[in-house]
């Protein structure tokens, strides 16, 4: 299956006039790994402007088109970070010629916060939805939980934020569906950052 995954970025990538960098297959590999094999939990880290929120938003786009069941949960230190995400997936899902048959004739729930394509009925939860870290996440659910920089200065430059933090991302394990995936993608901000803490759950 991760040559489907190839696939799909390769066909986007083209749309874009660009080819696919090899570190962008390398994350890709990764995420791949991740998401098929216990404990599912992975901790994506690379240089800045490496790409690695465009790299993820293809993943999950991908994962879509694999899987349509799949409710995507994307969680940012603000709300308007993880829209960004949101918009990103809807993006691909509606430029990609893989995903035209993916797209709802109801656009209800086909927003920059939350996106639900054609898929099994009998699902609540939309197929994508983003939070800010502080944000209402009681009663969600979620199979694959994208955590894409919840950690910034001003969500970790304290002691007691980060603790905060920390313990706000304990509840994750609460939404995460049996044999769920949590990737959390980011840059350390503080010596004390709880990417150690993702990195020692792996």
């Amino acid at each position: 299956m991760i040559t489907q995954v190839y696939q799909f970025a390769d066909s986007w990538n083209k749309i874009l006039g660009y080819t696919t960098p090899t570190h962008h297959k390398d994350m890709l590999k990764f995420l791949y790994d991740v998401w098929q094999t216990p404990n599912h939990k992975g901790l994506l880290m690379a240089f800045r402007h490496s790409g690695k929120s465009t790299v993820v938003g293809i993943f999950a786009a991908c994962v879509l088109y694999l899987r349509p069941e799949t409710r995507i949960l994307v969680l940012s230190a603000h709300t308007m970070l993880a829209a960004r995400m949101v918009s990103h997936i809807k993006n691909i899902l509606e430029n990609h010629p893989l995903c035209v048959d993916m797209i709802p004739n109801s656009k209800k729930e086909w927003a920059t916060d939350k996106l639900t394509i054609n898929r099994p009925i009998g699902i609540r939860e939309p197929s994508v939805i983003c939070q800010g870290i502080h944000g209402n996440i009681t009663g969600m659910r979620a199979d694959l939980i994208i955590c894409d920089d919840v950690e910034v200065p001003n969500t970790s430059n304290t002691p007691q934020k980060r603790e905060a933090l920390r313990e706000r991302l304990r509840e994750l394990d609460f939404i995460l569906s049996p044999n769920g995936t949590m990737i959390y993608i980011g840059t350390p901000h503080t010596m004390d950052t709880i990417y150690r803490t993702s990195e020692n759950d792996d």
